[in-house]
C-alpha cells in the first residue's frame, strides 16, 4: 500500500500540535499558580518569595501610574507604611506566545497605606518569560477599575 507523503506530514503536524498544546497548558497552569503565590507573598510581606517571582529587570507600573523597579517594589511591600490585609484575584486569563505568557485579570486589594485604609479594585497585565527553566515576571501593570 502506497502512503501519501502529504497525509503523513499532516498527521505529524497534528501530533506536534497536540504535544505543543499540552505543553502550553502546563505552562499556563504553572504561571497562574505563580500569580496566586504572588498574592499570598504580598499579603504576608514575604520578600524572599516575591524576589523569586520577579526578574531583576522587572518593570512595574502601579495603579497610580508610579513606575517601580524590582527593588523599589520589594521595599514598598516590606515598608511599615504599607499593610496589605487581603489580595484577591477575581478572574484571570492567560495567553501563551512561545516562552512568554501574558496574564490579564481583575484584582481586589485591601489594607492600609500610611495609616489610612484602602480598597483597590482594578485590572492587571503581567508578562512572564521562561528563563533558564523558571517562569519570571518581567513586567506588570495595574489599572484602577472604574465602575
Amino acid at each position: 500500500m502506497k502512503t501519501n507523503g502529504f497525509v503523513v506530514l499532516m498527521v505529524c503536524y497534528a501530533a506536534l500540535g497536540v504535544a505543543q498544546s499540552g505543553s502550553d497548558a502546563a505552562a499556563v497552569t504553572k504561571v497562574l499558580a505563580l500569580e496566586n503565590s504572588w498574592n499570598q507573598a504580598e499579603e504576608t510581606k514575604d520578600a524572599k518569595a516575591m524576589d523569586a517571582l520577579f526578574d531583576n529587570a522587572l518593570v512595574y507600573v502601579d495603579y497610580d501610574g508610579t513606575l517601580k523597579t524590582k527593588s523599589e517594589f520589594l521595599a514598598h511591600m516590606k515598608s511599615s507604611a504599607s499593610q496589605s490585609q487581603q489580595e484577591i484575584t477575581e478572574s484571570m486569563s492567560a495567553h501563551i506566545f512561545g516562552s512568554t505568557v501574558v496574564v490579564t485579570g481583575v484584582y481586589v486589594a485591601r489594607g492600609t497605606e500610611k495609616g489610612k485604609p484602602y480598597l483597590k479594585r482594578g485590572r492587571f497585565v503581567d508578562t512572564w518569560v521562561l528563563t533558564n527553566g523558571r517562569w519570571l515576571c518581567v513586567a506588570s501593570q495595574a489599572t484602577p477599575r472604574l465602575r
